[in-house]
C-alpha cells in the first residue's frame, strides 16, 4: 500500500509545484501588464506634450514669417544706393558750408547801406 501511495504523493507534490509556478507567472504577468499600462500612459502624456510644443513652434514660425514679410515690404520704401548718390551730388553742388546765417546777412546789408539800420525804433 505504501508503494501505491508513493506515486500519488509524487503527483500531488508535482501539482503543487506547478500551481506555485503558475501563481508566480500570473503575478509576474500582472506586474508586466501594470508596467505596460503605466508606460502607455507616460508615452501618451509625452506625445501630448510634444504635439503641444510642435503647435507652439509652428505658431512661432508663422509669426516669424509674417514679420519677415513685413520687414521686406518696409525695406521697399527705403532709399536705394542710387538715390543716396543723387542726394550726395546735390548736397556737394549746393555746398551748405558756404551758406550764411541770418546775422551775417543783416551785417552785409548794414555794410552796403553804409551802416544804417533798416529797422525803425519804437517809441
Amino acid at each position: 500500500m505504501e508503494q501505491m501511495a508513493q506515486p500519488s504523493f509524487d503527483v500531488m507534490g508535482r501539482v503543487r509545484i506547478i500551481e506555485s509556478k503558475y501563481i508566480d507567472l500570473r503575478e509576474r504577468l500582472l506586474v508586466v501588464n501594470q508596467n505596460m499600462v503605466q508606460g502607455y500612459k507616460n508615452l501618451s502624456t509625452e506625445i501630448k506634450l510634444l504635439n503641444e510644443d510642435i503647435r507652439e513652434l509652428k505658431s512661432d514660425l508663422f509669426e516669424i514669417k509674417e514679420s519677415m514679410h513685413k520687414i521686406v515690404h518696409e525695406l521697399q520704401f527705403f532709399a536705394s544706393k542710387n538715390d543716396l548718390k543723387v542726394l550726395e551730388k546735390y548736397i556737394n553742388m549746393w555746398n551748405p558750408l558756404n551758406f550764411v546765417t541770418e546775422e551775417e546777412v543783416i551785417e552785409l546789408i548794414k555794410k552796403q547801406r553804409g551802416g544804417k539800420s533798416t529797422r525803425k525804433k519804437r517809441k
